[in-house]
């Protein structure tokens, strides 16, 4: 069963989903907005800890989302 947590260090309304697999264990980070579901990024997690590079990349995309809006 996938599992989601809040993921505040990227923004508000956002999360990380977790998905099991056979090969790996997937993360979807998304944002949940008043009229979409933005998705941030994909990736196959190999730790722990959500590597501050991706961290940062869903920050940079939040930023370029909401700027477009304007």
């Amino acid at each position: 069963m996938p599992q989601s947590r809040p993921m505040p260090g990227i923004g508000a309304r956002c999360h990380e989903l977790r998905i099991n697999d056979v090969a790996s264990t997937w993360r979807v980070v998304y944002r949940i907005d008043r009229d979409a579901i933005v998705i941030l990024e994909v990736f196959a997690k190999k730790t722990n800890q959500t590597p501050r590079s991706m961290i940062e990349t869903c920050r940079k995309r939040l930023k370029e989302y909401d700027d477009a809006g304007r």
